[in-house]
């Protein structure tokens, strides 16, 4: 025969493993969430690593733009003479036969 007094009892001893059960999946749930934060190649190290590609990036566009221009130059003076002179002029300071140089100095 089964009576009010045993009803509260039965349905104790059924929660009680499914208590212990949630219990459990919570704390694996909390174990994941601070290995996905915190963790190696978690969110956090993601982010880093997102920064630091994005800074990569730009430095390395600064660095192609300036071999662009290097190479401009260096094709200028591979075959032009007039660019050999512009840098024989501003650079070494040397002068044509037959010119004047003249230098102001500003005071």
């Amino acid at each position: 025969m089964v009576t009010a007094m045993s009803l509260p009892e039965h349905s104790d001893r059924l929660m009680s493993p499914m208590k212990i059960i949630l219990a459990i999946l919570f704390v694996l749930l909390v174990l994941l969430q601070i290995k996905l934060w915190s963790g190696d190649g978690g969110i956090v190290d993601t982010l880093q690593l997102q920064q630091a590609v994005d800074h990569q990036v730009q430095e390395n566009n600064a660095l192609t733009e300036r071999n662009r221009a290097l190479e401009a130059e260096v094709d200028d003076l591979k075959k032009g003479v007039d660019a050999i002179e512009e840098r024989a002029r501003s650079e070494l300071g040397l002068i044509k036969q037959d010119e004047t140089f003249f230098q102001t100095v500003d005071e």
